[in-house]
């Protein structure tokens, strides 16, 4: 019998929006975007679930949603339930509560027509979009993120996941949302370390891609750390941008082992885990990116001078670039990091270092002994920069 190839491709369109106030009645941007579903014949639904912590700073928020939907966007039905979720890593951790989602798709009849929204920080839109993505193998998914990670980084690319036996991410699908809504005031009731943790994925994705995007973050870097609004509005813009940028012009479904964007996330996955996510994702990535340029500096790829200035504004904007797990256990955690990194790339190794800072190259391993005096360095920078 002839073998048969198959070969076709899908195209995939969404957009990231930037508003303010989204659930105002004066504010057109969801009705607008909703035009789009009207086709005679289909009752579309909508299922809203909500971050917990975010909910908490935002009483009327269900009130306000509602409120919207019901005026403005009558054509769309709103189940009756707005789903509260926990907040951060833990909403990822718990599989009695991605089950819950999918129960409710079930209940509420959400079908292919529909939509599930997500409101929340990067984590609850990781696990919404989980759950949206595998309920009848796909329901239109609209995130609407409320930190600044999730704004600039994970709420706008292509990735939905779940923790599993104690890996990050082990569970997931690549599944496109059908829009990004991010709302700048939404970030205003965050704390200040959520406001800098999506700083961090800023400084990654300028590390390797635009050293102009850089030198401004070190211009701004008090205006930041000071949460300057306008300066935040740009840095989330520009981040976006080129993380979409990046999705749309190179391997968005990750079948190559090539993971530009993971520069710097190696040791942040196994710190998050060390610490039973006491450090945040943002924070650990900050960690991360100080290791491996500490370890590029010390083989000789990335000039001392760049080192200094990386270093310089991650603590400029707040961030503590050493934590003692990093040493735990005589560094073989770390080590075990690494391996499982590899596991997750699907089996070989291909880690981001810089040259200098805008460029980065490929290296396909890392020597242990040279990540064990890259952390004993970052031990030492935090000794100095307290004196």
């Amino acid at each position: 019998m002839q073998t048969i190839q198959q070969r076709f491709k899908v195209e995939y369109n969404y957009a990231v929006f930037f508003t303010q106030h989204l659930f105002d009645q004066k504010n057109p941007l969801l009705k607008d975007f909703f035009k789009d579903y009207t086709e005679q014949g289909f009752q579309r639904k909508a299922l809203v679930i909500v971050d917990e912590g975010f909910a908490q700073y935002h009483q009327d928020l269900a009130d306000q949603i509602r409120s919207y939907f019901s005026i403005a966007v009558p054509h769309i039905q709103l189940a009756p339930e707005i789903i509260i979720v926990p907040g951060g890593e833990a909403s990822k951790n718990d599989p009695a509560l991605f089950e819950s989602l999918v129960k409710a798709v079930d209940v509420y009849a959400i079908d292919r027509h529909s939509f599930v929204i997500g409101i929340g920080g990067g984590a609850v839109l990781d696990l919404v979009g989980y759950a949206a993505a595998v309920s009848h193998r796909g329901i239109k998914l609209i995130r609407i993120p409320t930190t600044v990670l999730s704004q600039n980084d994970s709420g706008v690319g292509v990735k939905n996941s779940v923790n599993f036996h104690g890996k990050k991410n082990f569970l997931g699908t690549f599944a496109p949302p059908v829009a990004v809504f991010n709302d700048l005031t939404f970030l205003r009731t965050l704390d200040d370390r959520d406001w800098r943790g999506g700083i961090a994925e800023a400084i990654k994705v300028a590390l390797i891609k635009d050293a102009s995007f850089f030198e401004w973050m070190e211009e701004h870097a008090t205006a930041l750390a000071n949460r300057d609004e306008e300066a935040m509005a740009y840095l989330i813009h520009r981040c976006a941008e080129m993380h979409t940028d990046h999705i749309a012009g190179g391997d968005p479904f990750e079948f190559g082992s090539s993971r530009p964007l993971d520069f710097g996330h190696w040791a942040a996955h196994k710190l998050e885990y060390l610490t039973d996510f006491q450090v945040r994702h943002g924070e650990a990535v900050a960690i991360g990116i100080a290791l491996d340029c500490v370890y590029a500096a010390q083989v000789g790829k990335l000039p001392e001078a760049d080192l200094a200035r990386i270093l310089d504004l991650l603590n400029k904007v707040g961030f503590d670039l050493y934590h003692p797990k990093l040493a735990e256990n005589d560094k073989i955690n770390l080590r075990n990091g690494l391996q499982e990194f590899r596991e997750h790339l699907g089996g070989r190794l291909t880690i981001m270092l810089l040259e200098k800072i805008g460029k980065g190259v490929e290296v396909h391993e890392l020597d242990a002994d040279i990540i064990a005096r890259s952390v004993d360095y970052l031990e030492g920078s935090k000794i100095i920069h307290a004196l």
